[in-house]
Protein backbone atom coordinates (compact mmCIF):
# COMPACT_ATOMS: atom_id res chain seq x y z
CA UNK A 1 0.00 0.00 0.00
CA UNK A 2 1.13 3.31 -1.04
CA UNK A 3 2.36 5.70 1.76
CA UNK A 4 1.37 9.55 2.34
CA UNK A 5 2.45 12.15 4.84
CA UNK A 6 0.14 14.89 5.02
CA UNK A 7 1.71 18.28 6.67
CA UNK A 8 -1.06 20.86 7.47
CA UNK A 9 -1.35 23.36 10.49
CA UNK A 10 -5.10 22.77 10.32
CA UNK A 11 -6.56 20.10 12.01
CA UNK A 12 -9.75 20.18 9.84
CA UNK A 13 -7.66 20.03 6.36
CA UNK A 14 -5.51 16.92 7.41
CA UNK A 15 -8.91 15.38 8.76
CA UNK A 16 -10.08 15.69 5.61
CA UNK A 17 -7.37 14.59 3.71
CA UNK A 18 -6.71 11.35 6.05
CA UNK A 19 -10.32 10.29 5.54
CA UNK A 20 -10.78 10.93 1.61
CA UNK A 21 -6.66 9.34 0.98
CA UNK A 22 -7.50 6.13 2.92
CA UNK A 23 -10.98 5.35 1.55
CA UNK A 24 -9.03 5.69 -2.01
CA UNK A 25 -6.93 3.08 -0.52
CA UNK A 26 -3.74 5.03 0.60
CA UNK A 27 -1.96 4.39 4.06
CA UNK A 28 -1.96 8.07 5.42
CA UNK A 29 -0.46 9.54 8.32
CA UNK A 30 -0.53 13.25 9.24
CA UNK A 31 2.20 15.78 10.67
CA UNK A 32 1.12 19.23 12.24
CA UNK A 33 4.00 20.96 11.31
CA UNK A 34 6.85 20.75 8.91
CA UNK A 35 9.42 20.28 11.95
CA UNK A 36 7.35 17.24 13.04
CA UNK A 37 7.05 16.17 9.19
CA UNK A 38 10.69 15.35 9.07
CA UNK A 39 10.97 13.49 12.39
CA UNK A 40 8.57 11.43 10.76
CA UNK A 41 10.05 11.42 7.34
CA UNK A 42 12.82 8.80 7.66
CA UNK A 43 10.83 6.13 9.94
CA UNK A 44 7.45 6.68 7.77
CA UNK A 45 9.46 6.47 4.25
CA UNK A 46 6.42 8.02 2.53
CA UNK A 47 5.73 7.67 -1.23
CA UNK A 48 4.57 11.32 -1.59
CA UNK A 49 4.49 14.26 0.65
CA UNK A 50 1.14 16.54 0.69
CA UNK A 51 2.31 20.05 2.56
CA UNK A 52 0.68 23.38 3.34
CA UNK A 53 3.15 26.28 2.42
CA UNK A 54 2.48 28.80 5.41
CA UNK A 55 2.78 27.17 9.02
CA UNK A 56 4.09 28.48 11.98
CA UNK A 57 7.94 27.78 12.34
CA UNK A 58 9.11 26.24 8.61
CA UNK A 59 7.21 26.69 5.82
CA UNK A 60 6.75 24.03 3.11
CA UNK A 61 8.83 25.41 1.00
CA UNK A 62 11.73 24.91 3.78
CA UNK A 63 10.00 21.42 3.84
CA UNK A 64 10.55 20.46 0.61
CA UNK A 65 13.99 21.55 -0.21
CA UNK A 66 15.15 19.88 3.39
CA UNK A 67 13.38 16.48 1.91
CA UNK A 68 14.67 17.06 -1.91
CA UNK A 69 18.28 17.28 -0.55
CA UNK A 70 17.79 14.10 1.53
CA UNK A 71 16.54 12.19 -1.68
CA UNK A 72 16.57 13.72 -4.52
CA UNK A 73 13.55 11.12 -5.72
CA UNK A 74 11.12 12.61 -3.01
CA UNK A 75 7.62 13.80 -4.49
CA UNK A 76 5.99 16.23 -2.63
CA UNK A 77 2.60 17.92 -3.94
CA UNK A 78 2.57 22.21 -2.30
CA UNK A 79 -0.97 23.52 -0.48
CA UNK A 80 -0.95 26.87 -2.14
CA UNK A 81 -3.64 30.35 -1.84
CA UNK A 82 -4.82 30.68 -5.29
CA UNK A 83 -3.49 34.57 -4.67
CA UNK A 84 -0.32 32.82 -3.69
CA UNK A 85 0.98 31.45 -7.36
CA UNK A 86 4.48 32.64 -7.19
CA UNK A 87 4.93 30.66 -4.12
CA UNK A 88 3.92 27.75 -6.15
CA UNK A 89 5.81 28.75 -9.23
CA UNK A 90 8.76 28.78 -6.63
CA UNK A 91 8.03 25.46 -5.37
CA UNK A 92 8.03 23.85 -8.69
CA UNK A 93 11.52 25.48 -8.91
CA UNK A 94 12.48 23.56 -5.74
CA UNK A 95 11.47 20.21 -7.34
CA UNK A 96 7.67 19.96 -5.78
CA UNK A 97 5.62 17.13 -7.90
CA UNK A 98 2.83 19.46 -8.51
CA UNK A 99 0.66 21.91 -6.43
CA UNK A 100 -2.81 22.11 -5.19
CA UNK A 101 -4.90 25.58 -5.05
CA UNK A 102 -7.11 26.16 -2.15
CA UNK A 103 -10.12 26.06 -2.15
CA UNK A 104 -9.22 21.88 -2.56
CA UNK A 105 -11.69 19.93 -4.88
CA UNK A 106 -11.05 16.57 -3.57
CA UNK A 107 -11.63 15.15 -7.34
CA UNK A 108 -8.34 16.89 -8.82
CA UNK A 109 -6.64 15.91 -5.48
CA UNK A 110 -7.06 12.33 -6.38
CA UNK A 111 -6.11 12.51 -9.96
CA UNK A 112 -2.71 14.14 -8.59
CA UNK A 113 -2.13 11.70 -6.31
CA UNK A 114 -2.80 8.61 -8.50
CA UNK A 115 -0.61 10.06 -11.23
CA UNK A 116 2.44 11.23 -8.79
CA UNK A 117 2.84 7.43 -7.79
CA UNK A 118 2.30 6.10 -11.06
CA UNK A 119 5.30 7.96 -12.46
CA UNK A 120 7.22 7.54 -9.31
CA UNK A 121 6.39 3.95 -9.64
CA UNK A 122 7.49 3.69 -13.41
CA UNK A 123 10.75 5.58 -12.48
CA UNK A 124 11.90 3.01 -10.14
CA UNK A 125 10.66 -0.48 -13.06
CA UNK A 126 12.99 1.91 -15.50
CA UNK A 127 15.81 2.48 -12.95
CA UNK A 128 15.61 -1.23 -12.91
CA UNK A 129 15.64 -2.63 -15.67
CA UNK A 130 18.50 -0.15 -16.80
CA UNK A 131 21.14 -1.97 -13.50
CA UNK A 132 19.92 -5.41 -14.94
CA UNK A 133 22.26 -5.30 -17.38
CA UNK A 134 25.26 -5.12 -14.52
CA UNK A 135 23.78 -7.71 -11.90
CA UNK A 136 25.25 -10.51 -11.21
CA UNK A 137 21.98 -13.13 -11.76
CA UNK A 138 21.00 -10.68 -15.23
CA UNK A 139 18.19 -12.20 -16.73
CA UNK A 140 19.82 -10.91 -19.86
CA UNK A 141 22.58 -14.29 -19.10
CA UNK A 142 22.11 -17.28 -21.34
CA UNK A 143 23.31 -20.67 -20.91
CA UNK A 144 24.05 -23.11 -23.66
CA UNK A 145 26.68 -25.27 -25.39
CA UNK A 146 24.47 -26.36 -28.23
CA UNK A 147 25.61 -25.19 -31.82
CA UNK A 148 22.45 -23.53 -32.08
CA UNK A 149 22.83 -21.38 -29.50
CA UNK A 150 26.05 -20.94 -30.03
CA UNK A 151 24.94 -18.98 -33.36
CA UNK A 152 22.39 -17.41 -31.30
CA UNK A 153 24.70 -15.85 -29.15
CA UNK A 154 26.61 -14.26 -31.92
CA UNK A 155 23.90 -13.35 -33.88
CA UNK A 156 23.31 -10.96 -30.47
CA UNK A 157 26.21 -9.31 -30.96
CA UNK A 158 25.57 -8.36 -33.99
CA UNK A 159 22.17 -7.02 -33.15
CA UNK A 160 23.13 -5.09 -29.98
CA UNK A 161 25.09 -3.33 -32.44
CA UNK A 162 22.49 -1.76 -34.76
CA UNK A 163 19.04 -0.98 -34.92
CA UNK A 164 17.13 -3.74 -36.60
CA UNK A 165 13.84 -5.04 -35.93
CA UNK A 166 14.14 -8.41 -34.53
CA UNK A 167 12.02 -11.06 -34.59
CA UNK A 168 12.01 -14.08 -32.07
CA UNK A 169 10.12 -17.57 -32.34
CA UNK A 170 10.12 -20.34 -30.05
CA UNK A 171 8.07 -22.51 -27.85
CA UNK A 172 6.66 -21.40 -25.15
CA UNK A 173 9.05 -20.84 -22.22
CA UNK A 174 12.38 -21.03 -24.37
CA UNK A 175 13.65 -17.59 -23.62
CA UNK A 176 12.28 -15.51 -25.92
CA UNK A 177 12.31 -12.31 -23.94
CA UNK A 178 15.50 -13.67 -22.81
CA UNK A 179 16.70 -13.30 -25.90
CA UNK A 180 15.67 -9.81 -26.30
CA UNK A 181 16.88 -8.59 -22.76
CA UNK A 182 20.10 -9.21 -24.17
CA UNK A 183 20.10 -7.46 -27.46
CA UNK A 184 19.55 -4.56 -25.66
CA UNK A 185 21.30 -4.56 -22.44
CA UNK A 186 24.29 -5.50 -24.78
CA UNK A 187 23.31 -2.43 -27.07
CA UNK A 188 24.72 1.29 -26.49
CA UNK A 189 21.01 1.58 -25.10
CA UNK A 190 21.60 -0.53 -22.56
CA UNK A 191 20.82 2.50 -20.02
CA UNK A 192 17.65 3.58 -22.19
CA UNK A 193 14.51 1.55 -20.74
CA UNK A 194 13.66 -2.49 -22.05
CA UNK A 195 9.85 -2.16 -21.80
CA UNK A 196 8.09 -5.42 -21.97
CA UNK A 197 4.20 -6.04 -22.77
CA UNK A 198 2.09 -9.87 -23.25
CA UNK A 199 0.13 -8.56 -26.21
CA UNK A 200 -2.39 -11.53 -25.11
CA UNK A 201 -2.51 -10.46 -21.28
CA UNK A 202 -4.69 -7.17 -22.49
CA UNK A 203 -7.60 -6.00 -24.81
CA UNK A 204 -6.87 -4.17 -27.71
CA UNK A 205 -7.87 -1.20 -26.07
CA UNK A 206 -5.42 -1.77 -23.19
CA UNK A 207 -2.57 -2.63 -25.42
CA UNK A 208 -3.00 0.42 -27.76
CA UNK A 209 -3.35 2.63 -24.44
CA UNK A 210 -0.37 0.56 -23.00
CA UNK A 211 1.81 1.28 -26.07
CA UNK A 212 0.56 3.94 -27.67
CA UNK A 213 -0.42 5.90 -24.63
CA UNK A 214 -3.97 7.88 -24.43
CA UNK A 215 -5.40 12.08 -24.02
CA UNK A 216 -7.70 12.50 -21.58
CA UNK A 217 -11.06 11.41 -22.36
CA UNK A 218 -10.22 8.78 -24.92
CA UNK A 219 -12.77 6.43 -23.41
CA UNK A 220 -14.33 5.55 -20.14
CA UNK A 221 -12.02 6.07 -17.19
CA UNK A 222 -9.62 8.15 -18.96
CA UNK A 223 -9.44 11.21 -16.88
CA UNK A 224 -5.99 12.50 -17.58
CA UNK A 225 -3.76 12.14 -20.49
CA UNK A 226 -1.32 9.19 -20.13
CA UNK A 227 2.40 8.55 -22.14
CA UNK A 228 2.69 4.98 -23.85
CA UNK A 229 5.80 2.36 -23.94
CA UNK A 230 6.53 3.91 -27.39
CA UNK A 231 7.20 7.31 -25.92
CA UNK A 232 8.32 6.11 -22.61
CA UNK A 233 11.31 3.80 -23.98
CA UNK A 234 12.72 6.58 -25.48
CA UNK A 235 15.84 4.82 -27.54
CA UNK A 236 15.21 2.57 -25.73
CA UNK A 237 13.22 -1.23 -26.73
CA UNK A 238 10.05 -2.07 -26.60
CA UNK A 239 9.95 -6.00 -26.64
CA UNK A 240 6.22 -7.02 -27.87
CA UNK A 241 5.68 -11.04 -26.83
CA UNK A 242 2.90 -13.00 -28.69
CA UNK A 243 2.40 -10.36 -31.73
CA UNK A 244 0.58 -13.02 -33.57
CA UNK A 245 -2.43 -12.42 -31.28
CA UNK A 246 -2.99 -8.97 -32.27
CA UNK A 247 -6.13 -7.65 -34.60
CA UNK A 248 -5.76 -5.87 -37.73
CA UNK A 249 -6.19 -2.38 -36.40
CA UNK A 250 -3.07 -2.82 -34.47
CA UNK A 251 -1.14 -4.54 -36.68
CA UNK A 252 -2.24 -1.23 -39.03
CA UNK A 253 -0.96 0.78 -36.01
CA UNK A 254 1.98 -1.52 -35.57
CA UNK A 255 3.35 -0.99 -39.57
CA UNK A 256 2.93 2.72 -39.10
CA UNK A 257 5.50 2.49 -36.45
CA UNK A 258 7.92 0.55 -38.28
CA UNK A 259 7.54 2.52 -41.27
CA UNK A 260 7.51 6.15 -40.68
CA UNK A 261 8.26 6.01 -37.04
CA UNK A 262 5.71 7.80 -35.41
CA UNK A 263 2.52 7.02 -33.98
CA UNK A 264 -0.94 8.82 -32.64
CA UNK A 265 -2.11 8.62 -29.02
CA UNK A 266 -5.40 6.67 -28.38
CA UNK A 267 -7.91 9.52 -29.04
CA UNK A 268 -4.92 11.88 -30.45
CA UNK A 269 -5.06 13.97 -32.98
CA UNK A 270 -1.52 15.12 -33.80
CA UNK A 271 0.91 12.17 -34.30
CA UNK A 272 4.23 11.42 -31.58
CA UNK A 273 7.53 9.63 -32.97
CA UNK A 274 9.45 7.46 -31.38
CA UNK A 275 12.65 6.29 -31.53
CA UNK A 276 12.18 2.92 -29.47
CA UNK A 277 13.72 -0.14 -31.62
CA UNK A 278 10.78 -2.93 -31.62
CA UNK A 279 11.87 -6.80 -31.21
CA UNK A 280 8.45 -9.03 -31.32
CA UNK A 281 8.14 -12.46 -30.14
CA UNK A 282 5.78 -15.30 -30.79
CA UNK A 283 5.17 -19.23 -30.13
CA UNK A 284 3.32 -19.59 -33.59
CA UNK A 285 4.47 -19.50 -36.62
CA UNK A 286 3.97 -15.98 -38.43
CA UNK A 287 4.09 -17.35 -41.50
CA UNK A 288 0.49 -19.72 -41.03
CA UNK A 289 -1.08 -16.78 -39.39
CA UNK A 290 -0.44 -14.70 -42.96
CA UNK A 291 -2.02 -17.84 -44.77
CA UNK A 292 -5.18 -17.84 -42.65
CA UNK A 293 -5.50 -14.44 -42.93
CA UNK A 294 -5.34 -13.10 -39.85
CA UNK A 295 -1.81 -11.78 -40.00
CA UNK A 296 -0.15 -9.13 -42.59
CA UNK A 297 2.14 -10.16 -44.63
CA UNK A 298 3.70 -7.00 -45.22
CA UNK A 299 3.93 -6.49 -41.60
CA UNK A 300 5.67 -10.09 -40.87
CA UNK A 301 8.03 -8.28 -43.63
CA UNK A 302 8.91 -5.54 -41.13
CA UNK A 303 9.28 -7.84 -38.19
CA UNK A 304 11.48 -10.48 -39.70
CA UNK A 305 14.32 -8.36 -40.63
CA UNK A 306 16.44 -10.60 -38.61
CA UNK A 307 14.57 -14.12 -37.14
CA UNK A 308 15.92 -15.75 -34.02
CA UNK A 309 14.41 -19.44 -33.72
CA UNK A 310 14.74 -20.71 -30.53
CA UNK A 311 15.35 -24.97 -30.20
CA UNK A 312 13.03 -26.41 -27.23
CA UNK A 313 15.06 -27.85 -24.51
CA UNK A 314 14.20 -31.48 -25.66
CA UNK A 315 16.58 -30.94 -29.02
CA UNK A 316 19.64 -29.39 -27.40
CA UNK A 317 19.67 -32.16 -24.16
CA UNK A 318 23.32 -31.57 -23.85
CA UNK A 319 22.63 -28.02 -22.42
CA UNK A 320 20.06 -29.33 -19.50
CA UNK A 321 23.05 -30.24 -17.20
CA UNK A 322 24.60 -26.80 -17.81
CA UNK A 323 21.15 -25.06 -17.62
CA UNK A 324 20.69 -27.26 -14.13
CA UNK A 325 23.81 -26.33 -12.37
CA UNK A 326 23.32 -22.79 -13.16
CA UNK A 327 19.52 -22.35 -12.08
CA UNK A 328 20.47 -24.30 -8.98
CA UNK A 329 23.00 -21.64 -7.93
CA UNK A 330 21.13 -18.91 -8.58
CA UNK A 331 17.76 -20.66 -6.75
CA UNK A 332 19.80 -21.18 -3.48
CA UNK A 333 21.46 -17.63 -3.33
CA UNK A 334 17.95 -16.03 -4.35
CA UNK A 335 15.99 -18.85 -1.11
CA UNK A 336 19.08 -18.15 1.16
CA UNK A 337 19.75 -21.46 1.05
CA UNK A 338 23.49 -23.24 1.13
CA UNK A 339 25.06 -24.16 -2.14
CA UNK A 340 23.66 -27.61 -3.13
CA UNK A 341 23.96 -30.04 -5.49
CA UNK A 342 21.97 -32.70 -7.67
CA UNK A 343 22.77 -36.83 -7.94
CA UNK A 344 23.94 -38.35 -10.99
CA UNK A 345 19.84 -40.12 -11.13
CA UNK A 346 18.25 -36.59 -10.52
CA UNK A 347 20.42 -35.69 -13.67
CA UNK A 348 19.21 -38.46 -15.79
CA UNK A 349 16.08 -38.30 -14.90
CA UNK A 350 16.17 -34.36 -16.07
CA UNK A 351 17.65 -35.68 -19.17
CA UNK A 352 15.34 -37.93 -19.91
CA UNK A 353 11.68 -35.79 -19.01
CA UNK A 354 10.85 -33.77 -22.65
CA UNK A 355 10.32 -30.57 -20.78
CA UNK A 356 7.03 -29.51 -22.44
CA UNK A 357 7.53 -26.13 -20.86
CA UNK A 358 11.25 -25.57 -22.22
CA UNK A 359 13.79 -23.96 -19.65
CA UNK A 360 11.00 -22.00 -17.40
CA UNK A 361 9.64 -25.82 -16.62
CA UNK A 362 13.00 -26.60 -16.20
CA UNK A 363 13.82 -23.71 -13.76
CA UNK A 364 10.39 -24.53 -11.69
CA UNK A 365 10.82 -27.86 -11.14
CA UNK A 366 14.37 -26.92 -9.78
CA UNK A 367 13.09 -24.15 -7.95
CA UNK A 368 10.38 -26.91 -5.85
CA UNK A 369 13.24 -29.45 -5.45
CA UNK A 370 15.31 -26.75 -3.58
CA UNK A 371 11.81 -25.81 -1.26
CA UNK A 372 11.30 -29.33 -0.89
CA UNK A 373 14.55 -31.02 -0.36
CA UNK A 374 16.03 -30.92 3.23
CA UNK A 375 19.68 -31.55 2.95
CA UNK A 376 22.46 -30.44 0.65
CA UNK A 377 21.86 -32.76 -2.37
CA UNK A 378 18.58 -32.55 -4.76
CA UNK A 379 17.67 -35.98 -5.55
CA UNK A 380 14.96 -37.47 -7.91
CA UNK A 381 12.33 -38.04 -4.93
CA UNK A 382 12.75 -34.36 -4.99
CA UNK A 383 11.54 -33.70 -9.06
CA UNK A 384 7.85 -33.77 -9.59
CA UNK A 385 7.76 -34.64 -13.54
CA UNK A 386 5.40 -35.89 -15.23
CA UNK A 387 5.65 -39.69 -15.86
CA UNK A 388 4.41 -39.68 -19.33
CA UNK A 389 6.97 -37.28 -20.48
CA UNK A 390 9.73 -39.12 -19.69
CA UNK A 391 10.34 -40.87 -22.78
CA UNK A 392 13.20 -42.42 -24.28
CA UNK A 393 14.57 -40.06 -27.54
CA UNK A 394 13.22 -43.04 -29.95
CA UNK A 395 10.14 -43.25 -28.26
CA UNK A 396 9.86 -39.26 -28.25
CA UNK A 397 11.01 -39.18 -31.94
CA UNK A 398 8.59 -42.38 -33.03
CA UNK A 399 5.69 -40.14 -31.81
CA UNK A 400 2.95 -39.00 -34.61
CA UNK A 401 3.09 -35.60 -35.42
CA UNK A 402 -0.12 -33.62 -35.19
CA UNK A 403 -0.88 -32.89 -39.27
CA UNK A 404 -2.37 -29.36 -38.62
CA UNK A 405 -1.42 -26.22 -36.64
CA UNK A 406 -4.93 -26.66 -35.10
CA UNK A 407 -4.10 -30.23 -33.87
CA UNK A 408 -0.51 -29.29 -32.13
CA UNK A 409 -2.12 -26.38 -30.53
CA UNK A 410 -4.95 -28.79 -28.84
CA UNK A 411 -2.12 -31.21 -28.09
CA UNK A 412 0.26 -28.71 -26.33
CA UNK A 413 -2.66 -27.54 -24.71
CA UNK A 414 -4.22 -30.40 -23.34
CA UNK A 415 -0.78 -31.57 -22.52
CA UNK A 416 0.18 -28.79 -20.67
CA UNK A 417 -3.34 -29.11 -18.83
CA UNK A 418 -2.52 -32.47 -17.49
CA UNK A 419 0.52 -31.45 -15.79
CA UNK A 420 -1.06 -29.08 -13.77
CA UNK A 421 -3.56 -31.50 -12.89
CA UNK A 422 -6.53 -29.37 -14.73
CA UNK A 423 -5.24 -26.21 -12.67
CA UNK A 424 -6.19 -23.35 -15.39
CA UNK A 425 -4.77 -20.63 -14.04
CA UNK A 426 -1.38 -22.09 -14.02
CA UNK A 427 -1.41 -23.49 -17.16
CA UNK A 428 -2.60 -19.84 -18.79
CA UNK A 429 0.78 -19.03 -16.87
CA UNK A 430 2.68 -21.56 -18.48
CA UNK A 431 1.25 -20.84 -22.22
CA UNK A 432 1.77 -17.23 -21.24
CA UNK A 433 -1.99 -16.19 -22.06
CA UNK A 434 -4.69 -14.84 -20.29
CA UNK A 435 -7.33 -17.14 -18.68
CA UNK A 436 -10.11 -15.85 -20.91
CA UNK A 437 -8.14 -17.16 -24.20
CA UNK A 438 -7.37 -20.47 -22.43
CA UNK A 439 -11.10 -20.95 -21.86
CA UNK A 440 -11.89 -19.98 -25.87
CA UNK A 441 -9.61 -22.89 -26.86
CA UNK A 442 -10.75 -25.54 -24.70
CA UNK A 443 -14.01 -24.74 -25.69
CA UNK A 444 -12.95 -24.67 -29.36
CA UNK A 445 -10.86 -27.80 -29.38
CA UNK A 446 -13.42 -29.77 -26.97
CA UNK A 447 -10.18 -30.37 -24.70
CA UNK A 448 -10.39 -32.48 -21.21
CA UNK A 449 -10.24 -30.58 -18.00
Amino acid sequence: MNRILVVDDDPSIRETFEDYLTVSGYEVRCAGSAEEALQSWTEYQPDLVITDVRMPGMSGINLLERLRENDEDADVLVITAFEDMETAVAAMKAGAYDYLVKPLDLDQVEILVGRCIRDRSLRRRIRHLSLEASSEHSVTRLVGRDPRMIAIYKLIGVLAENRTTVLVTGETGTGKERVARAIHFNSSQAAEPFMAVNCTALTETLLESELFGHVRGAFTGAVQSRKGFFELAGAGTVFLDEIGSTDADFQAKLLRILEDREFYPVGGERPRKTEARVIAASQRPLEELVRGGTFRGDLLFRLKVVEIRLPPLRERRGDIPLLAWHFLARICDELHREPMEISAQALRKLESYAWPGNVRELEHALTRAVVLARGPVIGEEHLALDAGALASRDEEQAEPLPRTMAEAEAAHVQRILKETGGNKRKTARILEISRARLERMIERHGLEV
